[in-house]
């Protein structure tokens, strides 16, 4: 009896041994352990976009279970959508093809654009440092000091390409408000547009706040730049003079209208897994970038870089990205109308 009650006990712990690897696994883990993240980045280097995915390469890595090494990238053209049809169609779909995207997405695929080739509801919405409120600034010598002022004096913009956010949503303040914007298209950059303001060829910029504060602190705190109007759903607390679009609107459609728009600025540069990822591997790597958003590393280095650090994450990204697919189509098809 004792001997088989030996037996037994061994048995039992034997199986205990054997079981306890399987028991402690992580299948996420050990696919990302020695392996490769990549992120395509739709932004050439030097502006916010490739600065927010630089720092999320640097950082993230080291809270995805099994460590992976991420690779940073950029795929320009199209305004953003090469990278976002890459991304969606070609990339690996198994948690290893990433993507810092156009903030734009959704509205992109709102509006029907022809060469979309992706549902951006699909993607697999990881997170964004902080949201970014879009507005128009005029340069120092501009005969614009306030928004009311763009309804009775002519304001030269110098802009991007015709898809930008820089052409599309003065064309629409000049339309449903009556201001008096001449857009100028065609400059490669934004510090193409600051040395044409610089030179005078240029009234202003339209660009994010955040982007401001990053490159430019000391043209907001000598008031080389004076903020007009903002593109967003609420404003920061920063920046409580100028007012929102949506709060200017005449009536409850052209409201929505530029919430559509603004909806881009809530998504701040975000970055999106290919779709198809498993489901176990994206909420790990939603988790890791939540996760990153508190370490010290990261926060130190972000605050160096003066990036604010208020992020959405996840389901809160999914929702803004439903809610501006969700725009009933007569308003998009109007607003589609006034930025041809």
């Amino acid at each position: 009896m004792k001997a088989r009650a030996c037996l037994a006990s061994i048995m039992l712990a034997a199986g205990a041994l054997a079981a306890a690897p399987c028991a402690m696994a992580d299948p996420v883990a050990d696919f990302y352990r020695g392996n490769t993240v990549r992120i395509v980045n739709w932004a050439a280097a030097g502006g916010e976009y490739d600065i927010h995915g630089k720092l999320v390469s640097r950082h993230m890595g080291r809270h995805v279970p099994g460590h992976p090494t991420m690779v940073h990238s950029t795929m320009t053209g199209g305004g953003g959508l090469v990278a976002a049809n890459h991304l969606y169609n070609i990339a690996p779909k198994d948690g290893t093809s990433l993507g810092v995207m156009v903030s734009s997405l959704a509205l992109f695929q709102a509006l029907g654009d022809d060469a979309i080739r992706y549902d951006a509801a699909q993607f697999g919405w990881i997170g964004t440092i902080a949201p970014t409120q879009e507005n128009l600034v005029a340069w120092r010598t501009a005969p614009a000091k306030r928004f009311e002022d763009l309804r009775s004096t002519q304001f030269v913009l110098g802009a991007s390409g015709a898809g930008s956010a820089s052409v599309m949503v003065p064309t629409v303040m000049n339309a449903l408000l009556g201001t008096r914007i001449r857009i100028v298209p065609g400059y490669p950059g934004g510090s193409q547009i600051n040395l044409a303001m610089e030179r005078g060829e240029s009234m202003g910029r339209w660009n994010t706040w955040s982007s401001w504060k990053t490159t430019h602190p000391d043209w907001i705190r000598d008031g080389t730049i004076v903020p007009l109007v903002q593109s967003a759903l609420k404003k920061p607390a920063d920046l409580q003079d100028a007012p929102l679009l949506i709060d200017l609107a005449a009536n409850e459609d052209d409201r929505r209208i530029f919430a559509l728009l603004a909806s881009a600025a809530e998504v701040g540069r975000p970055l999106v897994a290919a779709p198809g990822a498993p489901p176990d591997r994206l909420d790990a790597l939603i988790a890791a970038y939540r996760a990153m958003t508190t370490d010290p590393e990261f926060v130190k280095e972000a605050q160096a870089l003066k990036i604010e650090i208020a992020p959405l994450i996840g389901e809160e990204l999914q929702a803004i990205v439903r809610q501006a697919l969700a725009t009933p189509r007569p308003l998009a098809e109007r607003l589609k109308a006034l930025v041809k």
